[in-house]
């Protein structure tokens, strides 16, 4: 080794020691450095929504150098031609200036749009990977709220960004939250002339929601996000099934230096595509719209579209559904929608508790499972994405009714009534085929994988042969729980309370239909009784190939409802 060499080693041990005895580096690196982490392909989502968010805060910071969130009236006299000499706020003409006389103004503008939209998307995707696989169970109950209340900060996030310009589109979306807070009785008018400095539209909106999205907003993300990897780490990774892996143990490779190394690669990977989808596609154009002004009514102003749903429901409320209690006015076409955003909001929020009380399943789980061998949970949540999806389809009414030649009330009761019959075909289907797919799941490994080859056996008889599963595979279909409905039982004085009717009758709903795992009697009764069968017969495993891992069964099986 050179001297050379063996300088900059003792320099860089200097420093590391340097540190370690100040702030205890050396410990922190043992503790986490060595966590494992899954390699699966779903658990980028929750990746490409943290990386988005970094992008988020770098093109914020360079468009709040050149940015004025103020509505005093002036004239504009910038290089867009179309829109010389009209009246505009100052915040619409620093937006125009960053547009088209700032360098790389407009470049970073879309970048921060279109990485809003994808941490929204992102987060959304997440959250149903986690939801569709059973990521929320013990211990992970308070990180799934966690993501829930990401998601919304996430859209009170793009919500806020998106008014600042103070062009038409933003004010026509001011003036349907001014109008869903005045319709709150007693206190809503109020409410609006504080957060509007006056009568709609005021002067000091659009400094409030300023302060609201590059202050408290962001802080509040980044609060909640080291909230959710603390808990992520203290927790352990959760990770799929599969022939070594179980509860107590993570299968995977380590933060460092494996996993660091493939999570920086994969933020360049998502800035890169950021922009390159903001240097090539516009968004958010908004010298054509205009500046604001509240006297003309616009059509065919949509939101971002994680806003949509709220738009949705408001547009898909009835009208004219008014009473007069207390002396004040209950606009329940207004009210309605509210309370039915704020409870699909909490149930999805409080759903693990839900589930957990039903179950009564302590246990902590790390091992995932496969939407499949959850049947109504599934179904329940393909229900809920059909109803959220209905309600983003409402918000675009408008646009449904002029493109393909309809009538808007038509659109509109179509859309009602699909708001109530699509989220129970939707769970109905999809329960239906999950148990279909379990059943697939069950012949699979009692009889073995189809093959298409075809032979004669010597009285003459034409069977297809099938190839018994290898370890990896038998472990993937026969690795989950049974769950069995419970009865409503006694208490201590020996009354069964309406509490335990009522988990009673949960549980034969979610559990009443149900495919249970082969047990390895069933497994080897069907491996010894092949030549018996009429359909099929089973090709002996080669030798190079291990036979198919038991999995002990502790529980018969449940009997098939014909």
């Amino acid at each position: 080794m050179s001297t050379t060499t063996a300088k900059k080693q003792g320099f860089l041990a200097d420093r590391a020691n340097f540190l370690d005895e100040r702030v205890g580096v050396a410990g922190i690196l043992k503790e986490f450095g060595r966590k494992v982490f899954p390699d699966h392909w779903s658990f980028m989502l929750g990746e490409v929504a943290l990386y988005s968010f970094l992008v988020l805060l770098l093109s914020g910071t360079f468009l709040t150098f050149f940015f004025q969130p103020a509505q005093t009236d002036v004239i504009y006299n910038g290089v867009f031609g179309p829109l010389k000499g009209a009246h505009m706020s100052v915040a619409y003409e620093s937006t125009l200036n960053i547009s088209f006389e700032v360098r790389g103004g407009l470049l970073m503008r879309q970048v921060h749009h279109w990485a809003a939209l994808l941490f929204v998307a992102a987060a959304g995707l997440h959250l149903l990977r986690v939801f569709f696989t059973g990521a929320f169970r013990k211990p992970r109950e308070i990180n799934w709220v966690v993501g829930v209340v990401l998601f919304v900060l996430g859209m009170g996030g793009g919500f806020t960004g998106y008014s600042l310009p103070d062009d038409l589109l933003s004010g026509n979306g001011l003036r349907i939250i001014d109008g869903m807070i005045k319709g709150v009785p007693v206190i809503g008018a109020y409410i609006s002339s504080l957060l509007f400095g006056g009568e709609f539209p005021g002067e000091a909106i659009v400094a409030r929601l300023y302060g609201l999205h590059i202050l408290l907003i962001p802080a509040m993300i980044l609060v909640f996000i080291v909230v959710h990897l603390f808990m992520v780490v203290i927790h352990k990774h959760t990770h799929y099934s599969g022939p070594g892996r179980k509860d107590t143990n993570v299968v995977g490779y380590p933060l460092m230096p494996v996993y660091v190394a493939k999570a920086g690669g994969f933020f360049f990977i998502v800035f890169g595509v950021l922009m390159l989808i903001a240097a090539t596609i516009t968004i958010n154009p908004v010298w054509n719209y205009g500046s604001y002004d509240p006297s003309p009514v616009s059509a065919g102003t949509q939101p971002d579209w994680y806003i949509g749903w709220a738009d949705g429901a408001l547009r898909l409320a009835p009208s004219h559904i008014e009473t007069y209690w207390f002396g004040y006015t209950w606009s329940w076409n207004i009210l309605l929608p509210i309370l039915v955003l704020l409870v699909f909001l909490v149930l999805v929020a409080v759903y693990p508790f839900i589930e957990q009380w039903v179950t009564g399943d302590e246990r902590e789980h790390h091992v995932l499972d496969r939407p499949r061998n959850a049947p109504v949970r599934t179904a329940i949540g393909a229900a809920g994405v059909v109803f959220y999806a209905v309600l983003w389809a409402g918000a675009g009414t408008d646009l449904i009714a002029t493109n393909f030649k309809l009538s808007l009330n038509q659109v509109l009761t179509s859309m009602q009534i699909l708001l109530f019959v699509g989220p129970v075909v939707a769970f109905i289907v999809t329960k239906r085929v999950c148990l279909s797919l379990q059943r697939k799941d069950q012949a699979i490994v009692l009889h073995g994988r189809e093959t298409g080859r075809i032979i004669r056996l010597p009285h003459g008889e034409y069977v297809e042969v099938h190839e018994p599963l290898n370890e990896f595979e038998m472990w993937k279909l026969v690795d989950f729980k049974d769950y069995k409905p419970t009865l409503a039982r006694p208490n201590a004085e020996g009354k069964i309370t309406v509490g335990a009717r009522v988990r009673a009758a949960f549980s034969r709903f979610y559990f009443e239909d149900r495919i249970a795992p082969v047990t390895a009697g069933e497994l080897e009764a069907a491996h010894e009784h092949h030549g018996g069968h009429d359909d099929h017969a089973i090709e002996a495993p080669k030798a190079e190939k291990k036979a198919p891992a038991k999995k002990p069964a502790a529980k018969k099986a449940a009997p098939k409802k014909k």
